[in-house]
């Protein structure tokens, strides 16, 4: 197996020639074309600032199907005491930059640079990415963006400056995608706080093929 470079040509291979850790291929741009493109086949963008775009498609996918949430008691008392609110697509440049800025013990740095910021913000203006919001009175406070094409919501990051307040605004934007007839959201690759609420591994060819309906129909 080798990587496979990208160069001007709107293409991606097949995801079956990713490697073994789901790399598939490296180069090419962020352009809302290649981006839709490769979400549209299950492929996503992650990579370290300095490198050329490297683009992911692992086997087995991490992935939340929404009528499996699930909410812990702790979690719906804090939804039933009101102290936080959800809202959707009003501060998305702070979201995504949040985002950019919290600190994770799991990773060194961030792979969200500025021209992710820019090319998601892109997407955002026609229409593709949206993000959901916590709020405690007039600070936001947690939030998540990614990518809705048809039923499936691809999920890219997410940040908490308080307790709970990512997993407040993905409970609240689940059960609302789940309300607008999402039937998938892609989490990408596992974590423990998205297992809690529900995510589980399914095989990629799986995933593709749930792409393939929910995203045309």
């Amino acid at each position: 197996m080798h990587l496979t470079v990208l160069d001007s040509e709107l293409w991606f291979p097949p995801v079956s020639e990713a490697l073994p850790d789901g790399l598939l291929a490296a180069g090419g741009d962020l352009s809302p074309e290649r981006l839709l493109l490769a979400y549209h086949n299950g492929i996503f963008p992650w990579y370290n600032e300095g490198e050329p775009p490297l683009w992911w498609c692992p086997d087995p996918r991490f992935v939340l199907f929404p009528a499996e949430l699930r909410i812990s008691k702790s979690m719906k008392q804090i939804l039933k005491k009101g102290q936080l609110t959800f809202r959707t697509n009003t501060s998305f440049d702070q979201v995504i930059r949040a985002c950019m800025a919290i600190e994770r013990p799991d990773q060194d740095g961030t792979w969200i640079t500025e021209d992710v910021v820019n090319a998601y913000s892109l997407l955002h203006h026609m229409g593709y990415a949206h993000c959901a919001e916590a709020w405690l009175g007039n600070e936001l406070v947690g939030g998540l963006y990614g990518v809705w094409l048809g039923n499936v919501f691809f999920g890219e990051s997410m940040f908490s400056r308080v307790s709970n307040a990512s997993k407040f605004a993905f409970i609240n934007w689940v059960q609302l995608l789940q309300q607008q007839g999402v039937q998938l959201i892609d989490c990408q690759v596992y974590t423990a706080h998205l297992e809690s609420l529900g995510a589980r591994m399914i095989p990629r060819t799986e995933f593709c093929s749930l792409l393939h309906t929910h995203i045309n129909n």
